[in-house]
C-alpha cells in the first residue's frame, strides 16, 4: 500500500503542476485571440483523473490488489506513456492545454510526435491509465478507467477535430 501512496501522490502533484502550466499557456493563447471549443465534455475529463487514483486506492486497499508477476513491464509502458505525453506537451509549447483552445489561423502542429500520430498526447493518457494501475495488480480499476476514458475520450477527439478544421473522426 506504501508504494500505491507514492505513486498516487507523484501522479497528484504531476496533475497540479500541469493544471499550473495549462492556466499559463492559456493566458497566452487567449492574449493572441484563442477560443475555447468543446467545454461541455471537459467535466468527464476530469472525473477520469479523479476516479484513477481513487479506484486504484479502493482496489488496492480493500479488495486486496497486489502487484503481478509483470508489474516491471507495465511499470516501463508507464514510463513511456510519461516520455510520449511530455513530447507532445514539447511540441505543442504554449498551445498545450487541458482544455480545447484554438487560436484562429495557426497551423496545427506538425512536429515531435505529431509527425507520426494525430493525437500523441492521448495515446499516452490511454496507456498510462492503464498501465499504471497494473503495475499493483489492480485491474479492476485499468478496466473501468479505460472505459471511461475511451468515452470521454471520443467526446474530446471529436470536438478538437472538429476546432481545428479537421471535422469529427
Amino acid at each position: 500500500m506504501k508504494w500505491v501512496a507514492v505513486f498516487v501522490a507523484a501522479v497528484a502533484l504531476q496533475r497540479f503542476g500541469e493544471l499550473a502550466i495549462s492556466a499559463r499557456h492559456a493566458r497566452r493563447v487567449r492574449a493572441r485571440g484563442a477560443h475555447e471549443s468543446g467545454a461541455g465534455h471537459f467535466p468527464l475529463i476530469v472525473l477520469v483523473h479523479v476516479l484513477f487514483p481513487l479506484c486504484l486506492v479502493a482496489e488496492t486497499a480493500l479488495l486486496g490488489a497486489t502487484p503481478g508477476r509483470w508489474w516491471p513491464a507495465w511499470l516501463a509502458l508507464w514510463a513511456g506513456a510519461q516520455l510520449l505525453r511530455y513530447s507532445a506537451i514539447h511540441a505543442l509549447g504554449d498551445r498545450w492545454n487541458v482544455r480545447i483552445l484554438v487560436v484562429p489561423g495557426e497551423a496545427p502542429v506538425q512536429s515531435g510526435p505529431y509527425r507520426f500520430l494525430r493525437h500523441p498526447n492521448y495515446v499516452a493518457i490511454v496507456a498510462e491509465l492503464f498501465a499504471g494501475p497494473m503495475v499493483f495488480g489492480a485491474w479492476r480499476t485499468a478496466l473501468l478507467i479505460t472505459v471511461v476514458n475511451a468515452f470521454a475520450l471520443r467526446l474530446r477527439i471529436r470536438a478538437e477535430n472538429a476546432a481545428l478544421g479537421g471535422g469529427a473522426d
